[in-house]
C-alpha cells in the first residue's frame, strides 16, 4: 500500500463509518475499482486497520466525552437520585443493545465474511444498504412517529430492537450506523435521537473490535514505516471522523423528515455501478 493509498483509506473509514454508508463496502469496492493490488483482510494490514479504528474511536470518545462523563457521574450518584436512575437505564440500554452483535459476531461474522466478502457481493449490499435507508425512511412516514423521544425516554425494547438492526452490518456493504439509525427511527425517535444512540453504541463495539485486532498482532514483528503509515492513517481518520460527526448530528437535527435519503440514492448509485462494472469486467 502507498502513503497516498493509505491516506485515501483513512479518509474513507472516518467518514464512511459514520455515515450511513458501510466502510466496510468502500473498503472492499474501492480498491476492487480502482484495481488496487492489496488486500485489507491480509494479516499484514492488521497495525494499519487497529490505528484506523483508535482513530475512529478517539474522534467520537472527544465529541460525546461530555455525554460519557455526565452518564458516569450520574451513574456513580454525584448528580442526584433522578440522574443516577437516568444514567444507569442509558447505560442499561447500550449494554443490551450490544449484545446481539457481540452474540451473532461471535458465531456467524468470519463465515459471513467469507461468503460474501468480494467487491461484486459488497457492491449488491451496498445498493440494498440504500433500499432499506429509503424503506425505513418511507414506513416512518406512512407510521408518523415522529413523536420527540430522548435517549433516556427508549424502552428495553427499542434498544434490543436496534441492537438487533446492528448485526446486518456483518453482510459487507451494509451499514452499521445507517442500519441502527433505521432502528431507532422505526421505534418513533428522530434522526438526531437515533444517531447519537448510534455513535454512542459505536464506542463499544469500535474499541472492542480495535483490541480484537491489537490481539491478533502479538508476536508479529512491526517495520518503521508500516507504524508511520499506521499512525499518520489514525491521525487522518480521527480528525475526518470528528469532523463527520458534528456535521452528521447537526444535518440529522436539521433535516428530521428526510435526512437519509440523500445517503440512500448515492448507496444505490454506487452500488448499482459497481456491480455494473464487476459484472462487465468479469
Amino acid at each position: 500500500m502507498s502513503f497516498v493509498q493509505a491516506i485515501i483509506i483513512a479518509i474513507l473509514q472516518g467518514a464512511t463509518e459514520l455515515f450511513p454508508v458501510s466502510s466496510l463496502g468502500h473498503a472492499v469496492i474501492l480498491p476492487a475499482l480502482l484495481h488496487w493490488s492489496y488486500d485489507l483482510h491480509d494479516v499484514s494490514f492488521l497495525p494499519f486497520l487497529v490505528m484506523l479504528h483508535l482513530g475512529t474511536s478517539v474522534a467520537l470518545l472527544i465529541f460525546f466525552w461530555k455525554d460519557w462523563v455526565a452518564l458516569f457521574q450520574g451513574a456513580a450518584g454525584g448528580m442526584g437520585r433522578r440522574l443516577q436512575m437516568e444514567s444507569l437505564h442509558i447505560l442499561f440500554l447500550l449494554v443490551i443493545a450490544t449484545i446481539p452483535a457481540v452474540i451473532i459476531g461471535a458465531l456467524f461474522e468470519h463465515m459471513l465474511r467469507s461468503f460474501f466478502g468480494s467487491a461484486a457481493s459488497a457492491a449488491i449490499f451496498l445498493f440494498l444498504n440504500g433500499l432499506m435507508l429509503l424503506l425505513a425512511e418511507k414506513l416512518r412516514g406512512i407510521s408518523g412517529r415522529y413523536g420527540v423521544r430522548t435517549v433516556a425516554d427508549m424502552t428495553m425494547v427499542d434498544a434490543l430492537i436496534i441492537g438487533c438492526c446492528q448485526c446486518i452490518a456483518f453482510f459487507p456493504g451494509f451499514s452499521r450506523s445507517g442500519a441502527t439509525i433505521c432502528g431507532g427511527l422505526l421505534r418513533g425517535l428522530q434522526h438526531d435521537t437515533a444517531a447519537r444512540f448510534s455513535f454512542l453504541m459505536a464506542e463499544p463495539v469500535i474499541l472492542a473490535a480495535t483490541v480484537r485486532e491489537a490481539f491478533k498482532m502479538r508476536g508479529m514483528p512491526l517495520e518503521a514505516g508500516q507504524i508511520k503509515i499506521a499512525v499518520v492513517a489514525a491521525i487522518v481518520s480521527g480528525v475526518v471522523a470528528l469532523g463527520s460527526t458534528a456535521f452528521l448530528m447537526r444535518y440529522f437535527r436539521n433535516h428530521d423528515r428526510w435526512a437519509l435519503s440523500p445517503f440512500a440514492y448515492y448507496c444505490m448509485a454506487l452500488g448499482a455501478v459497481a456491480t455494473a462494472v464487476f459484472h462487465f469486467a468479469a
